[in-house]
């Protein structure tokens, strides 16, 4: 399904079925994908400050340059997804399950990953300043670069 640069803010789109979708330079802002699943999504660029992806599943989805700021991905599979470059400033990722994803570059300042699984994830020049890793699971990661505080 193609949905790119559509204007889904505030939407409730929750446990959806959006696989494989389309969803590049979105705005989806405040919109709700809780328990959807959007496994193989295109949503590179998308706008989705503030939205509730609660448990919802994005395993292997392209969020490289998405602006996730403020989001809540608690709980959320997130298993290979592709974060590149990608906004998560003030996001909540408690419990999250980032195993193997790719968040070279990423902006996690700020971000709750408590309790997140982030074993062999690419975290290579992000910014981790002011985040949270109370009992993340590190092993494996790559952390290159990788900004813990501010200068």
């Amino acid at each position: 399904m193609n949905l790119s640069n559509v204007d889904l803010s505030g939407a409730y789109l929750e446990y959806a079925y959006m696989s494989h979708t389309n969803l590049t330079g979105a705005n989806l802002d405040g919109a709700s994908f809780q328990g959807a699943f959007l496994a193989d999504a295109d949503m590179t660029f998308a706008r989705m400050t503030n939205a509730n992806l609660y448990g919802a599943d994005l395993a292997d989805a392209n969020l490289s340059g998405a602006n996730l700021s403020g989001a809540n991905l608690s709980v959320a599979g997130l298993v290979g997804t592709i974060f590149s470059g990608a906004n998560l400033s003030g996001a909540n990722l408690l419990s999250a399950n980032l195993h193997i994803a790719n968040l070279e570059g990423a902006n996690l300042s700020g971000a709750n990953l408590s309790m997140a699984n982030l074993r062999g994830a690419n975290l290579s020049g992000a910014n981790l300043s002011g985040a949270i890793l109370t009992n993340a699971l590190l092993d494996g990661a790559n952390l290159s670069g990788t900004k813990f505080s501010s200068p």
